[in-house]
């Protein structure tokens, strides 16, 4: 989980590729068996995908939080050693939970995903062009950053977006490529209205979203905000700087509400809620590390399910 910074923000560098299935996978057991393999001229040969394939699957993994980039050269995380390596909890994505663990690693990373982070955090009309969503996405970053992008790249990360959210609508004209969904389209969380030219993204009661992300997302806030409690509003809604698990699971109050109480059964003595002068608060009291977590819901589950 990184915060919002104006002097870190990154469009455009996925090549204008959505993450597809396989790629993360791909990536990281090519990486393994050859860190400079990003930078080779066999690269192709060894991914199996043309060259600017190449250097999105490198940017999905950054971007995702597998690896952090030092320079050209690449360091895995804790979650991209526990959860992607080959020998990890589910390097194939056989789990929802790690779709969604995917999500909120990419929503919550505005450093590397930019768009992704704005989009979930600070967009919050549920209804929209994609013409409105460049617009607003040229005022953020007018208003919030130092960098200056081009109208044509927002323009970009806008369709980008898009495609990589809503599931697709396949026809004649549309080549079997570019029909295959990426895994972010499972989590209905951005539709295209039929017949239209209008989107949609609301918050909703979504049960399965899987407690384990959910519980993941609520302990990284903890731990990069450094407090130990939290108001139900800010577990909700964004400040602005960190991502809020209400905002990019896009889930209701009452939906947050039952989420919390699920995971404070899971993770008993962990969290409590409790309130204060009228407003609901999560505490935390001996809460495992976000990745023990994880761990906690992976090792219990050898049969994929999400928690």
């Amino acid at each position: 989980m990184i915060a919002l910074t104006p002097e870190r923000s990154a469009f455009g560098r996925h090549e204008t590729f959505p993450l597809r299935f396989g790629w993360l996978t791909k990536g990281v057991g090519a990486w393994r068996t050859n860190p400079d393999v990003f930078d080779e001229d066999d690269a192709i040969v060894k991914l199996g995908v043309g060259k600017n394939m190449v250097d999105a699957i490198r940017y999905w993994m950054i971007a995702s939080q597998i690896v952090t980039p030092n320079g050209r050269s690449l360091e895995a995380t804790d979650v991209g050693k526990h959860v992607f390596y080959q020998d990890g909890w589910d390097p194939y994505l056989e789990d929802d939970t790690t779709i969604w663990l995917i999500h909120w690693l990419i929503a919550s990373n505005p450093a590397e995903a930019t768009t992704p982070f704005w989009f979930f955090n600070h967009y919050h009309k549920p209804e929209f062009t994609s013409k409105e969503l460049q617009d607003a996405l040229g005022d953020f970053v007018r208003e919030r950053l130092k960098s200056r992008v081009s109208a044509a790249t927002l323009k970009n990360d806008i369709g980008l977006l898009l495609r990589m959210y809503e599931p697709s609508v396949t026809s004649k004209s549309v080549p079997i490529e570019e029909a295959l969904d990426s895994p972010m389209a499972l989590l209905d969380l951005l539709n295209r209205q039929e017949g239209t030219k209008m989107h949609e993204s609301r918050p909703e009661y979504r049960a399965r979203l899987p407690l384990a992300t959910f519980a993941f997302a609520v302990a990284q806030l903890f731990e990069q905000t450094n407090e130990e409690v939290l108001p139900i509003d800010r577990l909700l809604h964004s400040d602005g700087y960190l991502a809020a698990p209400g905002s990019v699971f896009r889930i209701t109050e009452e939906c947050l509400v039952a989420k919390l109480e699920a995971m404070i059964a899971w993770l008993p003595k962990s969290f409590e809620l409790r309130q204060t002068a009228g407003i609901h608060q999560l505490y935390r009291l001996k809460a495992p590390a976000s990745i023990e977590i994880l761990r906690r819901h992976y090792e219990a589950a050898p049969s994929r399910g999400g928690a």
